[in-house]
């Protein structure tokens, strides 16, 4: 496929989910994080011109550039939702088939995001050295054990969705008595996109478990949307709570704006509020300073409203905001040489394999 065909500017809250809040085509937009105190703190864009980055799902295969990932999301997720939306927005009554489809549709929404992507990398820098520490240690023990056996271990079969792009080396002692085993992963997009590709193959079946609704905001209340706009509230004694749901978490609250007036929730292990009631104008007030809070870097109004910014300020830090610049800048090339080197070295190894 030539460049020019591939899918490059990626669309991380999908355009037709924005044009709910889009007026004459714009959507006004309210930045985290500039620059400097000379820029506005709203200013109108084309949808097809924000909350996108080029290159966020394409990555290199030993096939070369693709996009199949960025076709998946669309073929799988974002097409069939289009529909349900519209339907769902109609206050028509939706099959069980289609809330199917919008529960999927918002689980690939809460995974897609680069505030994900940030935590994603945050958390496994964090967790992978100890996991690997384990599951090498156990595998040096079974291959101990079998070769004290005289026995052959045999592959098991793959039946995960999980496919991370880990490469494993062994250096057998010069003396042929024993060795070390070495095993890395890479912790990029490439990793980033099977991960997401066996939460929302695999793990999904967890959130279409619960009972869905969709609410209604009462006159006078309006709800914005982010570039993060899924929720997962975890709520705690004293009015404290934090964003870290789970999917399969009892008592978590997880929702969506669909559109200014319509909020898709559900609350883990409990039945939610009858279709298309309309919430109080306390929870919702409540529901919308925790839209705006959860926001990474953009939140997007129906109207430049001045209570936004006074709820969440933005942060005014020319080093920050010029760290980011490049870091999105240099993201393409940047993955793309370290998934180059992650195949070619795979394929040294099966040569290596081959000649020995």
């Amino acid at each position: 496929m030539s460049h020019e065909e591939l899918h490059v500017d990626n669309h991380y809250v999908p355009q037709f989910y924005l044009r709910q809040w889009a007026v004459d085509k714009k959507i006004n937009t309210y930045r985290l994080l500039v620059q400097n105190q000379n820029i506005p703190h709203w200013k109108s864009h084309s949808v097809r011109g924000i909350a996108y980055l080029q290159h966020l799902y394409t990555y290199v295969t030993n096939q070369g550039l693709t996009d199949e990932f960025e076709v998946w999301l669309d073929r799988e997720f974002e097409s069939p939702a289009r529909p349900v939306l519209t339907k769902a927005l109609s206050s028509e009554r939706l099959v069980p088939s289609e809330w199917k489809t919008l529960v999927k549709y918002l689980a690939a929404q809460d995974l897609r995001t680069p505030a994900r992507l940030i935590e994603t990398q945050r958390r496994l820098n964090q967790t992978l050295p100890g996991i690997f520490d384990e599951v090498l240690r156990r595998s040096i023990n079974d291959l101990e054990r079998a070769a004290q056996r005289g026995e052959k271990l045999i592959r098991p079969e793959r039946f995960s969705t999980y496919d991370p792009p880990i490469q494993v080396t062994i250096q057998r002692s010069p003396d042929g008595d024993g060795g070390t085993v070495q095993a890395e992963m890479l912790n990029g997009r490439l990793h980033w996109i099977s991960h997401l590709r066996h939460l929302l193959s695999s793990t999904v079946r967890h959130i279409l478990q619960h009972k869905w609704t969709i609410l209604r905001a009462p006159p006078g209340v309006v709800w914005p949307t982010t570039d993060d706009p899924v929720i997962r509230l975890n709520t705690f004694e004293g009015g404290r709570y934090n964003f870290g749901g789970g999917w399969g978490s009892r008592g978590t609250q997880i929702f969506m704006p669909l559109s200014p007036n319509h909020l898709m929730y559900t609350q883990v292990g409990f039945r939610p509020l009858d279709r298309d009631t309309v919430v109080s104008t306390e929870w919702a007030h409540s529901i919308r300073r925790l839209i705006i809070e959860h926001a990474h870097r953009y939140i997007f109004s129906i109207d430049q409203d001045p209570t936004i910014p006074s709820i969440r300020r933005r942060l005014v830090c020319p080093k920050r905001f010029e760290d980011e610049r490049l870091m999105w800048k240099n993201w393409h090339v940047e993955q793309s040489q370290a998934e180059s080197e992650f195949y070619v070295d795979q394929e040294k190894k099966k040569q290596s394999k081959v000649t020995t």
